[in-house]
């Protein structure tokens, strides 16, 4: 039996499997209203493209610009798949900056005068976040838990076991509950969000399946806030938080050896993300570098740090 789900967009997350009163099988994504017992696996929508080029002019003389849907600024590089007597204006390859919406033409693409046949081919690749040689200033971030909480830091910057590359070196694993509710560490913008993967592993096939928030701070700097809980996230794209506002849930997803919360802060430098050191600030607007075995929580909020949501 082949069983095709058609999707018409990215809200169908569940795939329903039940029987009803007559004994037929049914499926379906929608949850059925009255049944026995049901058989429920997780879909995984693809995923939105969230950037691309847009042409404008003749074909042997043609402009691009890029649309950004993001709610906030990338850097995109564009260079040659292929291509036969033609010129770009600025040459290819060639890194723009481009925030949210529609960027004005950035570049043009057209024949060598004078050349007969010819013919070429794009390619894009694009990172969040504006370029920053530097990490700016050193600026507050609250620990991500709720008043009262307190949990243990399991991995801390350059933790042997998963925090040796850019991205993840100055991050710190904090092993918490599934369920446990996941704050802001500092204001912001929601970038992105992962909501839909289900599942947990130690094979290489879950790097990259982690549920994951991504806020953007007005330096630059970027928040990750991954393993979180399936369709637990409570913030959008594009949605303004507040530093201490309850996000979402932690969870189990993706590559992970046991529930935990994986937090790291990041810049785009050199179309690459990086991770950056950072200090939490507690009572008193004390400050502290995270490290392995240091206990989080159970601190009021520090001043000028708003307290959570309820």
């Amino acid at each position: 039996m082949v069983l095709v789900l058609i999707c018409g967009g990215a809200d169908a997350k569940k795939l329903y499997k039940y029987r009803d009163p007559q004994g037929l099988w049914h499926y379906s994504d929608q949850a059925p209203p009255d049944a026995g017992p049901i058989e429920i696996r997780q879909m995984k929508p693809a995923a939105a493209q969230r950037v691309w080029l847009e042409k404008s002019g003749d074909d042997r003389r043609a402009t691009f610009a890029v649309r950004n849907t993001y709610p906030g600024p990338i850097e995109v590089e564009i260079d040659w798949r292929d291509g036969e007597n033609v010129e770009a204006q600025p040459a290819l390859p060639s890194r723009f900056v481009v925030g949210p919406g529609l960027s004005a033409p950035l570049f043009a693409v057209g024949a060598v005068p004078g050349a007969g046949r010819w013919h070429y081919g794009l390619q894009y690749r694009y990172v969040l976040g504006q370029p920053l040689a530097e990490a700016p200033g050193d600026p507050d971030y609250r620990p991500p838990l709720a008043l009262g909480s307190r949990f243990q830091i399991t991995q801390g910057f350059g933790g042997e076991y998963s925090h040796t590359d850019d991205q993840n070196r100055y991050a710190v694993d904090i092993m918490m509950p599934v369920d446990t509710p996941v704050h802001a560490a500092r204001a912001g913008v929601v970038l992105d969000v992962e909501n839909d993967f289900d599942g947990n592993g130690t094979e290489p096939a879950y790097a990259g399946k982690a549920n994951t928030i991504r806020i953007g701070h007005d330096d630059g700097t970027m928040a990750v806030y991954a393993h979180l809980a399936l369709e637990k996230a409570l913030v959008k794209v594009g949605e303004r938080v507040a530093a201490g506002q309850l996000i979402g849930f932690s969870g189990n997803t993706g590559l992970t050896t046991g529930p935990h919360l994986h937090f790291a802060v990041q810049v785009n430098r050199g179309m690459a993300l990086v991770s950056v050191p950072f200090r939490f600030v507690v009572a008193q607007g004390r400050r502290f570098t995270p490290e392995l075995g240091r206990w989080l929580g159970d601190q009021p909020s520090p001043a000028g740090v708003a307290a959570e949501s309820p």
